[in-house]
């Protein structure tokens, strides 16, 4: 039987077809404006590529919205333009919907559910979200991929390593062949709804003993490799509380917080894609009590040693000792670090880990304009880089540093005041690399996945 979702050469063409000439003229204009100094309208480039990527479903959208948050990686009016992209495409109308679940649950599917809502509750860049109620009467979410998304993941995939190869002859102070390759792993993970069932059994071992996150139950017999059925959890978009008392601002950052570092210190595993739209709160007494996590699809496996690492640097930093910072960026594959590079790194070391080096309440961004956020340190590197670099971004860095960046950007919209330096050390309070190990080796084996992880 022919799979209507396999690598076809012709879905694949469509993609590169309709990718590259939306981005062709953005491409050109930035390529001028960065090769040969001329003169471009920026704004005009920025608000071009945007309109060029909001449309399309698939992993561009999401690259995009990557790029979007690393600071100085593209022109501020780039940034700017592509932070502003959502999770949101526009969604499969019901004929679309009907054949893809009798394609994942065979013909008879809407006898397996007592409802299924014809409107998607939220439409997103590789698949879209359906209402349902199961016949026991609980409440589901039903995640249903896209059609022809491996297609449209290799289309966009290959594109996207032009764009970093370009980018390398352009600019070749941060070398970023390892982020393309990065990207990519974690972008076919999420096309495995099978892989992500295993992640939410993950989290909710991980995080059984935090009552102030809740993670959902998964439905096994209602989920295969790309429709994943999980328990509904009711909560409230995170913006609405926005106007709301410190109190509660604080406290839905500090689960949130809890919901990243806590898994990561003692396991070695984290939530690659921190954003607005993966979290709502949930409500007990009529005020926001914790955080619901809704997407497990990007999740982030790190060796022992890297989480080591990690608290090497905390340490290091903290200390000023230059060994100990030295292993540490090794542990994380750092390689052929000189003195010089050493204090380049630690420029942004020290941004990352500021708010957890001083012991006081504090916002994340403590007074800096949330839209220059990170924005001068990124420069400073940059410029150093281009004297004194090339260096390689290692694979493992990557997400490390996406979520700690999309964390810290949902900590400005909170506008929380919190002790980031308290929160940290109650999570490290102990910490073994070995402890973490055991801890990791025995959660992914119950979860299924320890073969997978040993192997991608």
């Amino acid at each position: 039987m022919n799979d209507p979702e396999k690598n076809r050469f012709s879905a694949r063409a469509r993609r590169f077809a309709r990718v590259g000439a939306n981005m062709g003229g953005v491409a050109a204009r930035l390529a001028a404006t960065r090769l040969l100094g001329v003169d471009q309208d920026r704004d005009k480039g920025a608000a071009d590529l945007a309109a060029a990527l909001g449309g399309l479903k698939g992993p561009i959208m999401k690259v995009a919205q990557l790029l979007g948050n690393i600071p100085d990686l593209l022109p501020p009016e780039y940034a700017a333009e592509l932070t502003k992209l959502q999770s949101e495409a526009p969604p499969m109308g019901w004929s679309f919907v009907k054949r893809r679940m009798a394609a994942e649950l065979g013909p008879d599917w809407p006898s397996k559910f007592a409802e299924f809502e014809h409107v998607p509750a939220a439409a997103a860049s590789l698949g879209q979200v359906h209402r349902a109620r199961a016949h026991n009467g609980a409440a589901l979410a039903c995640k249903l991929q896209y059609p022809d998304m491996q297609s449209a993941v290799e289309a966009d995939l290959q594109q996207l390593g032009w764009v970093f190869a370009i980018h390398r002859r352009m600019d070749p102070a941060i070398d970023t062949t390892e982020i393309a390759k990065e990207i990519a792993a974690r972008v076919r993970e999420e096309l495995d709804y099978e892989r992500e069932a295993k992640h939410v059994a993950l989290y909710r071992a991980m995080l059984a003993p935090v009552s102030v996150i809740r993670v959902p139950g998964t439905w096994p017999e209602l989920s295969t490799r790309r429709l994943l059925t999980l328990d509904w959890l009711d909560g409230k978009k995170l913006l609405a509380f926005k106007k709301e008392p410190i109190e509660i601002r604080n406290r839905l950052a500090s689960a949130l917080y809890r919901a990243w570092w806590y898994p990561f210190s003692r396991y070695g595993v984290i939530h690659g894609d921190p954003h607005l739209g993966n979290y709502t709160a949930f409500m007990e007494g009529g005020e926001a009590a914790g955080i619901n996590l809704l997407d497990y699809g990007c999740i982030r496996i790190f060796p022992p040693k890297f989480v080591g690492g990690v608290v090497d640097l905390y340490h290091g930093l903290q200390k000023n000792d230059r060994g100990l910072i030295m292993q540490a960026y090794e542990a994380w594959g750092f390689t052929g670090l000189t003195n010089e590079l050493i204090d380049i790194l630690n420029i942004w070391a020290r941004f990352i880990f500021g708010p957890v080096l001083e012991d006081r309440e504090r916002t994340i961004a403590d007074g800096v304009k949330p839209s220059e956020y990170g924005r001068r340190e990124a420069f400073t590197v940059h410029r150093a880089l281009k004297e004194k670099g090339p260096v390689r971004v290692p694979q493992e860095f990557v997400f490390m540093d996406r979520a700690a960046i999309g964390l810290g950007g949902v900590f400005l919209h909170l506008e929380a005041r919190l002790n980031y330096h308290r929160l940290f050390n109650e999570a490290i309070e102990r910490f073994s690399v070995d402890q973490v190990a055991k801890r990791q080796a025995g959660e992914l084996a119950a979860a299924g996945l320890l073969d997978a992880h040993n192997h991608s």
